[in-house]
């Protein structure tokens, strides 16, 4: 496929990118390409799945008085969470096709108990009162790409400081992985530091996996060196769309990849690309998973 970008009047590329795919082009374009231009199928995995009914959960207890968010009344929350996200996403019935008796679905939603119940260990929900749940953020910046997503929760100050943060149900990453998970806290607050004007005081991430609390405290520096890179990201993935040439990273995660049987690294042919223009992809690009919100 061959495209011509759209764009500004200064030769800037257009687009819109969130920090799930911008996460995707930076561990392997191959899986972009896969996942944005080609639009392929993906099996819905349990952990990711799990992932998304937990978010709901915490997201709607915020929805009870103070003194009733309890973790009897979480717990409460999971199987009509699970059953809404049935009814919304069908696929993710498959988990269970071959689960005849019921066992494997009870100890799923066991997991999801168990994870919640590492949250109250870590915060009191009676003791916060979120400014915002599932906020979704956009902002244009000066080159004319425009950055999207969802933050999980914001936490505001009496006094004004802002608090973004974010639930993992997966385990905290080593110190080695940790700038990469801290990516995407930095693109939520670079959005938010272009829409309201102020440098989000503390970015919080809540790892329910193993129940630790990682916290950062971003600068402008950081934030400008943030929108550097995610622009820089964009100019590649224009680059790689104009070209047709999107090259595989193989590592230790491509054994959990859906589309590792089309990689050219692992002696799989990918399919012929698609006629798509950019404008198209560049909307892809933006588009936040419901599933696989664990990251």
């Amino acid at each position: 496929m061959s495209v011509t970008a759209a764009v500004d009047e200064h030769g800037h590329p257009r687009g819109a990118l969130s920090p799930s795919r911008a996460a995707d082009f930076m561990s392997c374009p191959l899986k972009y390409r896969f996942r944005v231009v080609d639009r392929l199928p993906e099996k819905p995995s349990s952990a990711a799945v799990r992932g998304t009914v937990v978010h709901a959960v915490l997201e709607r207890l915020y929805d009870l008085p103070r003194g009733e968010r309890t973790l009897e009344h979480a717990i409460e929350m999971v199987e009509p969470q699970w059953q809404q996200l049935l009814e919304a996403e069908p696929e993710t019935a498959q988990l269970f096709a071959d689960d005849a008796s019921g066992e494997e679905l009870a100890g799923w939603l066991a997991g999801a108990h168990q994870l919640l119940g590492k949250y109250f260990t870590l915060e009191d929900p009676n003791l916060l009162e979120p400014a915002e749940r599932e906020l979704y953020v956009e902002a244009e910046l000066a080159s004319g790409l425009t950055l999207r997503g969802y933050v999980d929760r914001l936490d505001v100050a009496p006094t004004g400081e802002i608090r973004v943060v974010d639930y993992k149900t997966g385990r905290s990453p080593s110190e080695f992985f940790e700038a990469k998970a801290l990516f995407q806290m930095k693109f939520y607050a670079l959005v938010l530091w272009r829409l309201r004007g102020v440098v989000p005081a503390m970015l919080q991430l809540v790892y329910l996996g193993n129940g630790e609390i990682v916290r950062y405290v971003p600068d402008e520096a950081d934030l400008l060196a943030c929108e550097r890179k995610v622009g820089a990201l964009w100019e590649a993935i224009t680059r790689a769309l104009e070209s047709g040439d999107w090259r595989p990273s193989k590592g230790p995660l491509c054994d959990w990849c859906d589309h590792k049987a089309l990689c050219p690294a692992w002696g799989g042919t990918p399919p012929p690309l698609p006629n798509r223009s950019v404008e198209e992809v560049a909307q892809e690009s933006a588009n936040v998973d419901l599933i696989g919100v664990d990251g």
